[in-house]
């Protein structure tokens, strides 16, 4: 019997990037200088919906140490976006406050400021549509005048019959849920450098999580041909998915750089960041829900209204990952899943962290607790009734090979003392200033990416030097998340060589492999499959190379911490370093390079939206304790109990990083952040008016992984990325709810709306 090794699978490491940023020594690209390197800057729109008129740019190209000064006139103005709506710079029309109106490229930063505050726009302005039910309306100001109306997507989804589901129904219950805008607030500002060399080929520093979908869409808004691009990632101050999709200000530094002659570097300000980078969207949602008097699920029927803002981006896709939790959360045999897209004058959405499932999850969860209620059964109980099992496959064809939501409902509840703490106010509910609640929600999200491309896989090159040291290029980006460690650990303990021999290689389009990019929680899963396969190739090669050194068996060899050992006993025989040696200067002249592509089991969905979209779901469960104030209304965080169905950690520090992280981000989005937008305008654009959760404000976090072993990911792993962030505001929600009595449909919780709430005697609409 073969002696057991010490794994390196779920023990805790730090960041590989760690001591880099703590010690000041991470390039970001504010950081980064060109030689003969000009600076950018954008004039954008003071209108929310407006004809151009003229513009005059004389006195800013008159400024001296200005270089450039571009209008949509002097460039091919190519349309982009997911509904090829959007341009680098408007010309005739502005539809939103952040509309790029000229740029400039100037000596200095504040000198290209100072030239955009002398460029003089006249414009006419047009009526303002702010709302996304008066901009459906017939005869509504149209947005897009290309278009008969205001409404570019539509997504219909369905499952069984809603009309039978209602009929089979002892109860149905019918809420409103309005969900605001919210932004991802990352330290690290949007910004750009653009280089052209003599041959025309251009060289772009970007903070982008998606370098070859960037290399593919800039090269055709600027036109050039991708072979012409090169794409460096930057250290990446936060992305959350704010740099999935190209934005206006990207393309204008390479038009910038093209006309001067010379690099350029764009980057915002934090004003900027906050009024021009993309939104979590705002969602309206009608749900209506049924169930019989066991606690059987019947049916649901959503219908949801989404503010488009001016432009596409990625936010218009995001009903895709909403209407597998409304079908396949839990098992409900019959559903329905409408949802209109809808232009306004509004700033427009993009991809953040949970694509869509923090609004459709507290749309969910929010109900499973009043339907709960209306049956007279405990919320764990009425959960655990309808949760899915593994091998399950859903009403949408999504397979749940591994499914471990059941031990996250009981595990979360037992770490919460949900028994003992749930509904401990009884009828003494107001006659206390400080009152306890405990809530929960459960969460659904693709655990191993998305198949949204046509491919979905990640190349790795593996390379062992002289010395035992390997080094592995990657298709996969690091934005933060931990991704270079994890495949690191998964490429030691496939290899059998010390975590610190490992060294990982990305940012580059010139080096790295293709990748499909940073999204759908898929890095670890996807590019951990890839590096492994890599891995094990190498390891074929050298226990072959060994057993010829050695003149034995090779299935007799075994290869751990960086030595060629027995099988059987684990001693040490020979240095690794020492095998490869002989490699290189033997008769073969081998050398360990190999490479490798991963594609996911899983497909992309037909017209009706079936199919099974990822090779792995991931399941969780938080339960929050709250402790609410009903003199100021404020809402206090006491405790989060987080359980997460994750296959396996690999990582056990930076699994727990990501569930922290997801939990502030999700208490955040429950109690205080919103980014105000009125008629189209952004009134808070700083961290002093829109409230983030500080760390004097999180409550302690109690961590739980089910491990559940999920056959396709690497040792078994899924993802965990997005899911934490999901459903701490539907739990607190509920919380609240258990606390003092009122149900809130509308986030975030402040305390002017909860003290409202609670002098009214009920939530405020």
């Amino acid at each position: 019997m073969a002696i057991e090794r010490e794994s390196l699978i779920g023990k805790g490491f730090p960041k590989l990037d760690a001591w880099d940023k703590a010690a000041g020594k991470a390039l970001y690209i504010h950081d980064i200088v060109r030689p003969r390197m000009l600076h950018g800057a954008i004039l954008r729109s003071d209108r929310a919906h407006a004809r151009i008129v003229r513009i005059d740019t004389s006195k800013a190209r008159a400024l001296a140490g200005v270089r450039t000064v571009l209008i949509a006139a002097d460039i091919d103005n190519v349309p982009f976006g997911h509904g090829r709506d959007n341009t680098p710079l408007k010309g005739e029309k502005v539809r939103c406050i952040r509309d790029e109106i000229a740029a400039v490229a100037a000596d200095t930063a504040d000198l290209a400021r100072e030239a955009c505050g002398l460029i003089e726009v006249e414009y006419e302005d047009l009526p303002v549509v702010t709302d996304a039910n008066e901009a459906m309306k017939p005869g509504a100001p149209l947005i897009h005048e290309n278009r008969e109306d205001n409404m570019p997507f539509r997504y219909d989804y369905s499952h069984g019959d809603v009309a039978v589901g209602e009929a089979e129904s002892d109860i149905v219950l019918e809420e409103s849920y309005s969900l605001q805008y919210v932004t991802h607030c990352c330290l690290g500002t949007s910004g750009i450098i653009a280089e052209f060399d003599a041959n025309d080929n251009l060289t772009v520093h970007s903070v982008t999580q998606v370098p070859f979908s960037f290399k593919r869409d800039i090269a055709r808004i600027v036109g050039l041909l991708p072979d012409k691009v090169r794409v460096i990632q930057v250290t990446i101050g936060g992305a959350f998915g704010s740099k999935l999709d190209i934005y206006p200000y990207e393309p204008i530094c390479v038009h910038l750089a093209r006309a001067s002659g010379q690099p350029v570097k764009l980057v915002f300000d934090r004003r900027e960041e906050f009024v021009a980078s993309p939104t979590r969207q705002p969602a309206e949602i009608t749900l209506r829900a049924g169930a019989r008097n066991d606690g059987t699920l019947t049916f649901r029927d959503a219908r949801l209204v989404h503010d488009n803002g001016g432009y596409t981006s990625w936010g218009a896709t995001t009903p895709f990952v909403m209407m597998q939790t409304f079908s396949s959360l839990y098992r409900v045999p019959h559903v329905c899943f409408e949802c209109t897209v809808v232009y306004t004058n509004n700033p427009y959405s993009g991809s953040m962290r949970g694509y869509g499932n923090l609004q459709a999850t507290f749309a969910v969860e929010s109900m499973m607790d009043a339907l709960a209620e209306k049956l007279g059964m405990d919320p764990l109980a009425f959960r655990l009734k309808n949760a899915q099992k593994p091998g399950e496959k859903t009403g949408q064809g999504l397979v749940f090979r591994t499914c471990g939501l059941e031990d996250c409902l009981e595990t979360a509840a037992a770490g919460a003392a949900w028994s003992e703490k749930r509904g401990r106010n009884g009828n003494k509910r107001r006659e206390q200033r400080y009152r306890r609640g405990i809530g929960m929600a459960s969460l659904l999200h693709v655990g191993g990416g998305a198949k949204i491309y046509h491919s979905d896989g990640c190349g790795s090159i593996l390379k062992i030097d002289d010395f035992g040291v390997v080094t592995l290029l990657t298709g996969s980006s690091e934005i933060g998340q931990g991704s270079e460690t994890a495949i690191a650990i998964i490429t030691a303990e496939t290899l059998g060589v010390p975590f610190e021999s490992v060294r990982v290689v990305n940012g580059d389009t010139e080096l790295m492999p293709w990748d499909v990019g940073v999204h759908a929680s898929r890095t670890t899963f996807v590019a951990g499959n890839s590096a492994r396969r890599a891995a094990l190739k190498a390891r074929e090669k050298l226990l072959a190379a060994a057993s010829d050194q050695l003149d034995r068996p090779s299935d007799s060899l075994d290869i751990y911490d960086g030595f060629v050992t027995d099988a059987q006993s684990g001693e040490r025989i020979i240095g690794l370093d020492k095998v490869i040696r002989k490699l290189h200067f033997g008769e073969r002249n081998d050398v360990v390079i190999t490479t490798d592509y991963y594609e996911p089991p899983s497909v992309m969905q037909d017209k009706y939206f079936k199919g099974n979209v990822s090779p792995a779901y991931a399941f969780g469960t938080h339960v929050v304790e709250v402790e609410v104030d009903t003199w100021t209304g404020v809402v206090r965080p006491v405790k989060v109990t987080a359980a997460h169905d994750i296959g396996r950690v690999i990582n056990r520090m930076g699994a727990e990083g990501q569930v922290h992280g997801g939990v502030a981000m999700g208490l955040g989005y429950g109690l205080s952040e919103e980014l105000k937008v009125e008629e189209g305008r952004v009134l808070n654009p700083n961290f002093q008016d829109y409230r983030l959760m500080t760390a004097t404000e999180m409550p302690e976090v109690e961590i739980h992984f089910i491990e559940t072993q999920d056959s396709e990911g690497p040792f078994g792993a899924k993802g965990i990325g997005e899911a934490p962030a999901i459903c701490p505001s539907p739990a607190l929600a509920n919380a609240v709810y258990d606390a003092i009595g009122i149900r809130f449909k509308r986030l975030p919780l402040t305390p002017e709306r909860v003290l409202t709430a609670i002098k009214q005697g009920k939530a405020t609409p």
